[in-house]
């Protein structure tokens, strides 16, 4: 009698743990999937990174703008400097990714391989710290949001959603920061250099460049005239 009732407890314990296991399965599907239905239509308020930040006491400042109100120059501007595929991959460019693996094993300057959706998957949604977890949950996220979003949502939520400087986030606040302008107004020159600091805000400034980002920012000036030449921003037009 007592051999069965252990041998019924450890087979409800079973069960229990398997409903659990379930349950944790369930809610990491379909848990994203409603977050990222929901900011289809709805700005997402916040980032894992603008709460670390304001607790660091670096202030915040964001204005959620539609894309139609922020200069196309600026949208041509960031693809040519962050992912001249934008408009044809599906979320993942496999061949800068394969460079940037290459790149990083023979230098000690690391270079990223992600692509706009997954940077906006990773700003929006996700912690800032590099891990395995965050990456596996990176890739999820940037399917949802290339599948359930398309690429006009994405760059709109991207461009109000990223760092570009202390306590400011997005295009808007951005412009009105570094050049007194709305984002609507902003410059081919101007577009540039705020896409040029976009892998360092913090220690970049679009304002006041120093040599290296206004080196940069001459070579996103020529790429965007690629990229609206080769219809590159075609999917956000």
């Amino acid at each position: 009698m007592k051999k069965a009732q252990r041998r019924g407890a450890r087979g409800l314990v079973g069960r229990l743990v398997r409903w659990a296991m379930l349950g944790v399965l369930v809610f990491l599907i379909l848990g994203p999937i409603a977050v990222v239905g929901l900011y289809r239509v709805v700005p997402p308020p916040i980032t894992w990174l603008m709460v670390q930040r304001f607790a660091e006491g670096r202030g915040f400042d964001r204005r959620w703008v539609p894309l139609d109100r922020i200069s196309p120059q600026l949208v041509r501007a960031v693809i040519a400097s962050e992912d001249s595929g934008f408009c044809q991959h599906h979320g993942f460019d496999f061949a800068a990714i394969e460079k940037a693996l290459h790149h990083n094993a023979v230098s000690e300057r690391i270079r990223g391989g992600s692509t706009i959706s997954q940077q906006t998957a990773k700003n929006v949604f996700l912690w800032p710290h590099r891990d395995w977890a965050r990456k596996g949950l990176e890739t999820w996220f940037t399917v949802l949001i290339e599948t359930l979003w398309g690429k006009q949502r994405i760059m709109e939520v991207y461009l109000n959603s990223i760092e570009w400087g202390p306590g400011v986030y997005g295009a808007e606040a951005a412009a009105q920061h570094a050049f007194g302008v709305s984002a609507r107004r902003l410059s081919p020159p101007q577009a540039a250099r705020l896409a040029a600091i976009i892998p360092k805000p913090l220690a970049w400034r679009a304002a006041a460049p120093g040599p290296y980002v206004r080196r940069r920012s001459g070579t996103i000036v020529a790429r965007a005239g690629v990229v609206r030449r080769d219809d590159l921003d075609s999917c956000v037009d």
